[in-house]
């Protein structure tokens, strides 16, 4: 096989059918070959040559290319791996919902996809609502007719509503999850462009406005969640799965299972903590996740959210505080502390540095050793 010489395989839909796309570039020994293919066209809309999708083609492209054409399939066969989520699929908010007759309802295949992936449940409801609101925008078409084009204009559309870069991305992932892993046709929009992701920094809070949140909680429960966001650095969907067997009081950490990227790691759990965590247990009893909501479930997000929301508002916060500024304002307080920038990384469970030097940019230490020209 000549170094260099290959051939790309891409998912096509013309005219309603399915077909093959053959990508390369211009090499006499290739259009040989691709000429032996039965009944191959061209097609100028994709620049690109095409035989009809059927297993009986696939194997002959591998037949006649083998050995002297590399055959790139990164294209064409979907190998994103299946999500090693222990959470059960929940979609009784989609049964129960109360829609008017005319609604276009995103299909059950979809549904099956999403539970086979096993997707968590705030990625499924993100996905089926953001697919639902793009088919009910093209309800003239059968969902197999819209082509690339539609898409496009869809996100043009978002853009125009000046919706955020989160929601565009979510809609584009919930659209290419349908056309791609339900109906087997990965990359099939492959030039629908992404809006650029803009580099924010983390909004942190002073220690003093953190201490004036925890004080201004309602009760013990509100002020032991407010201590752990904090003092553990841990994301919001982590404190609500904590189990009670998770705290290591010996080795005075915190165990999280199966966190972002399912990956386990520990975190630092405070002494401060600890003696109003076990007060926290003899008042309220929980029997297996740390914070229970009613019959022992899972506390909510929704609950967690609110509790720092309304602390911050009682502690004159100015700003609105979310649990993810407890977590940015965890990792930036080590570094202000002089903590090595490699630990704080494994204890918020970055999966690389550059993820986690986003505080160095927000640190008051780098600043403070900057004499201002004002006061030369």
């Amino acid at each position: 096989m000549e170094k260099g010489r290959s051939i790309t395989l891409k998912h096509l839909l013309i005219r309603d059918k399915r077909y093959i796309g053959l990508q390369f570039n211009t090499d006499k020994i290739i259009q040989a070959l691709v000429k032996e293919l039965p009944n191959v066209r061209w097609s100028n809309e994709f620049n690109m040559a095409y035989i009809l999708n059927s297993n009986e083609n696939l194997n002959k492209i591998f037949n006649i290319f083998s050995g002297v054409v590399w055959v790139n399939c990164n294209y064409f066969f979907d190998k994103k791996p299946i999500n090693d989520n222990i959470e059960p699929m929940d979609i009784t908010w989609f049964r129960q919902r109360s829609l008017p007759d005319n609604y276009r309802h995103c299909p059950t295949t979809y549904l099956d996809k999403l539970q086979l992936k096993k997707y968590a449940n705030n990625t499924v409801k993100s996905y089926i609502l953001a697919f639902e609101t793009f088919i009910n925008d093209h309800k003239a078409k059968e969902l197999i007719q819209i082509n690339e084009n539609d898409v496009r204009n869809y996100i043009l559309k978002l853009i125009q509503e000046n919706k955020s870069d989160s929601y565009i991305n979510i809609a584009i992932n919930s659209i290419k999850f349908y056309y791609e892993s339900v109906l087997g046709m990965p990359n099939r929009f492959y030039q629908i462009e992404r809006p650029r992701k803009a580099k924010k920094l983390p909004k942190v809070l002073s220690k003093e406005d953190v201490l004036k949140i925890i004080t201004n909680t309602n009760n013990l429960k509100h002020k032991c969640i407010v201590s752990l966001l904090y003092s553990s650095g841990i994301r919001r969907n982590e404190l609500i799965n904590l189990k009670i067997t998770d705290i290591d009081s010996k080795r005075m950490l915190i165990l999280i299972e199966a966190a972002k990227g399912k990956k386990d790691r520990y975190t630092l759990l405070s002494n401060t903590l600890l003696k109003d965590l076990r007060d926290y247990y003899k008042q309220w009893k929980p029997e297996t996740y740390i914070f229970e909501g009613a019959y022992g479930k899972q506390y909510s997000a929704q609950s967690v959210g609110q509790i720092v929301k309304n602390a911050a508002i009682k502690a004159g916060i100015q700003i609105t505080v979310t649990p993810h500024m407890l977590r940015h304002s965890f990792a930036t307080h080590l570094l202000e502390d002089g903590v090595d920038l490699r630990q704080i990384q494994v204890l918020l469970g970055h999966s690389s540095t550059k993820t986690t030097e986003i505080y160095t940019h927000v640190a008051t230490t780098t600043f403070k050793k900057i004499k201002n020209p004002l006061d030369i």
